[in-house]
């Protein structure tokens, strides 16, 4: 058994794709070019660290101390952000370990019994939320919402194609994927003035989001060819929104109680390493950006998202055309001197393309409520109690494979009487 994370080129995860040992991993979506981490719990025990591998979880807290893999003890925690401090060498150290105990025959025999059956696991929220930042970085959304909100005036506002939109959102309601979403309460208004109860406009936001391992000083901004040192991985968002209390009150200063009462993301962390392949040139910024958020080469991701109300598909959201890259958001993010912190999560913004079968969200699918959607279970423009809306993505893998990402999902349930 070896205690060292060993590498062999034959074995590398940007490579030609190894056979898996693993059942059902060769042809799997999460096959040893993806292998996500999240955090999980089985059998009445603590959380603990794993990997998912086709539709089983590898026990890393217990591959670490058995000496399979050498994490500096991080995998010994019950959220990632121990590991994701570590930096990028050793996240690439152990991704290719884990690589080489999937492929290697001669490491089943150790590897095996630490296999758990998704069926069998609870996923917990993968790492500890230090701070959570939303950006507005679809120029599709930013349009269709323009038009929606401000009909007869500019879509978009003069500052849009100058830099990357965002809000600071709160840390406390982000929540992992499964967990039931309360029907908001708030301020709305009405022709006979403003009134309070539950929302009836709410509305989901399909995003990506990125998950923050290494941090940085306060006071020193991070460029955008830094990304890849501080970024760990990749969940996918969405941003509950209550959009008749955000209609009242954004201006002037944008979203707050109509945004911080629930946002999901992703029981998996897909790191970039299983996504070197799906990085893409991005949109042509034009007019030019300032030089703090020019990137050379200019990329963006090719995840491929579909969102489901309630089990039907009903829009396929296009992410390789957002106008600002994560690159760009995070060099914004920072540039004022904020400091980042291991678990910052910041999200994409929501992800919307050039046509109607493309949006990330209700409000422009049905173009403010006025062209409901015919759903097998009845007519919406928003959503209503019991409504689950669940959001998927895949991203091209090294030779040609398909790598997942976890999915995010959610239950509406009604608001709390009072």
């Amino acid at each position: 058994m070896s205690t060292t994370n060993e590498t062999n080129p034959t074995d590398a995860p940007h490579g030609a794709r190894p056979a898996s040992w693993v059942p059902g991993a060769d042809g799997s979506p999460y096959g040893v070019t993806n292998l996500p981490y999240g955090v999980f719990r089985a059998a009445g025990r603590e959380p603990r660290i794993g990997v998912r591998i086709a539709d089983l979880v590898f026990d890393l807290a217990a591959a670490e101390s058995a000496g399979l893999v050498l994490a500096a003890g991080a995998f010994g925690s019950a959220t990632l952000n121990g590991f994701m401090a570590l930096g990028r060498p050793q996240w690439t150290s152990v991704r290719q370990r884990l690589v080489e105990l999937f492929t290697a025959p001669e490491h089943r025999e150790a590897v095996e019994p630490l296999l758990v059956p998704l069926t069998e696991v609870e996923l917990t929220l993968p790492f500890e939320v230090a701070d959570y930042v939303d950006f507005y970085s679809s120029e599709h959304h930013a349009s269709n919402v323009g038009q929606i909100f401000r009909p007869g005036q500019p879509p978009l506002l003069p500052n849009w194609k100058h830099l990357p939109i965002g809000y600071h959102g709160r840390a406390g309601t982000v929540v992992v994927s499964g967990t039931p979403v309360v029907r908001p309460c708030g301020q709305r208004s009405t022709p006979d003035g403003p009134v309070f109860g539950p929302s009836v406009r709410l509305d989901i936001e399909a995003e990506v989001g990125f998950v923050v391992g290494v941090p940085s000083p306060l006071g020193q901004p991070v460029a955008v060819a830094d990304f890849t040192d501080h970024v760990f991985g990749v969940v996918l968002v969405n941003d509950w929104s209550a959009r008749d209390v955000q209609a009242w009150e954004y201006q002037p200063l944008g979203p707050f109680l109509g945004k911080s009462f629930a946002t999901s993301v992703s029981a998996w962390v897909t790191p970039l390493d299983a996504l070197a392949d799906a990085f893409v040139p991005a949109p042509e910024q034009d007019p030019a950006v300032l030089d703090y958020l020019r990137d050379d080469p200019h990329l963006g991701l090719d995840l491929r998202l579909v969102v489901e109300w309630n089990g039907e598909r009903v829009t396929e959201p296009p992410f390789a055309g957002m106008y600002w890259t994560p690159a760009q958001q995070l060099a914004h993010l920072t540039v004022n001197g904020a400091s980042l912190r291991t678990g910052d999560l910041y999200a994409s913004g929501t992800v919307s393309g050039p046509e109607r079968g493309q949006v990330g969200s209700f409000l422009e699918l049905t173009w403010g409520g006025a062209e409901p959607v015919e759903l097998g279970d009845g007519t919406r423009t928003f959503l209503a109690d019991g409504d689950t809306v669940t959001v998927t993505a895949t991203a091209p893998g090294p030779a040609g494979t398909v790598v997942a990402l976890g999915e995010v999902t959610g239950t509406i349930l009604p608001a709390p009487r009072r």
